[in-house]
């Protein structure tokens, strides 16, 4: 227990023989359950945690029958801990990437009734340029500017953090079923935790890099497929959050000034034909491209305004 709490951390793995025995046995003694879901892993994983397993009660694995993802993994472990009665589910993922020692600042604020889903925050120290990989930090970075619009969490950094620590209202309260199986999990969450008014704090966190872990993401797939799913998943938010369950303006600001962006676009066509065609640039075609530009990129910079003041009563104390 932890101040009163049952605590759970949930170890989504594949392929972490190297390392999962060093992470499960750098979780402290005041967590409850250790539940470890092996993803299908193709090596010794899942032999690894059932001898842990055999001299610590706290551990639970749980297999797939196929590999699934790692959102999928993380989906099993929350169901497991909202059908049996835990308080907050914490995850650490299985390359010993996170350190044990940042838990109790995950959790106080839970405690503390101060937040409903806290998260790591490897960005903000000093010291994060210097441990990260650079191209995994601008990456990083290039998202977590993506996400603040898609998920409203405008005072979030470092979306694509698996450091996660969730309440018993956000286990009862998201549909955890569908929570998104693969690499974007962490951006689709927050988009559903804004939907369901879920109060997120980040939470400054040491990142651990350079151990031997081995990074499974494909960074031209991902480069090219969660910017896309990204933006799915804002126009969910915007569907479910302004329209189906409360109406609000911003609404409209977005239309308007997406309609105007796109008019821009055969404005530019027919200036250049006409410039092509006549060599002199129509002036009230110009004009009329750079009003639409002006004022579209106003109309959705306010809707964004609309966006933060409607969402500044979910940012963590």
């Amino acid at each position: 227990m932890y101040r009163d709490k049952k605590i759970c951390v949930v170890v989504p793995a594949y392929n972490e023989e190297k390392l999962i025995e060093h992470t499960v046995i750098s979780i402290p003694n005041f967590i409850d359950k250790i539940v470890v879901v092996d993803d299908k892993s193709k090596d010794r994983t899942a032999e690894i945690i059932t001898e842990l397993a055999n001299n610590d009660n706290r551990i639970l694995l749980i297999q797939h029958e196929k590999n699934q993802g790692v959102g999928a993994a993380i989906r099993t472990g929350y169901i497991w801990c909202r059908d049996n009665d835990i308080d907050i589910s914490v995850v650490m993922a299985g390359d010993g990437q996170m350190d044990s020692s940042d838990l109790p600042n995950l959790l106080d604020p839970i405690v503390d009734n101060r937040a409903d889903y806290t998260k790591g925050n490897r960005l903000v120290t000093g010291e994060a340029w210097k441990k990260i990989p650079h191209v995994r930090y601008l990456g990083n970075s290039a998202l977590t500017f993506l996400t603040k619009i898609a998920s409203g969490y405008w005072h979030i950094t470092d979306s694509q953090s698996g450091y996660t620590a969730l309440n018993k209202k956000g286990l009862h309260l998201l549909p955890l079923e569908k929570i998104y199986p693969r690499y974007g999990m962490p951006n689709d969450f927050l988009v559903s935790c804004n939907i369901y008014n879920l109060r997120v704090m980040d939470i400054p966190v040491n990142p651990i890099y350079h151990i031997g872990e081995r990074s499974g993401i494909k960074i031209r797939k991902v480069l090219f497929s969660l910017p896309i799913l990204i933006t799915r998943w804002f126009f969910r938010r915007m569907v479910q959050k302004y329209i189906i369950r409360d109406f609000h303006p911003l609404i409209l600001f977005y239309i308007f000034g997406v309609f105007l962006m796109l008019l821009d676009i055969p404005l530019i066509i027919r200036l250049f034909i006409q410039w092509n065609a006549n060599g002199s640039i129509p002036p009230i075609n110009a004009l009329t491209i750079l009003f639409c530009t002006v004022l579209g990129f106003q109309s959705i910079l306010f809707a964004m305004l609309f966006d933060m003041e409607a969402n500044k009563n979910l940012k963590g104390e």
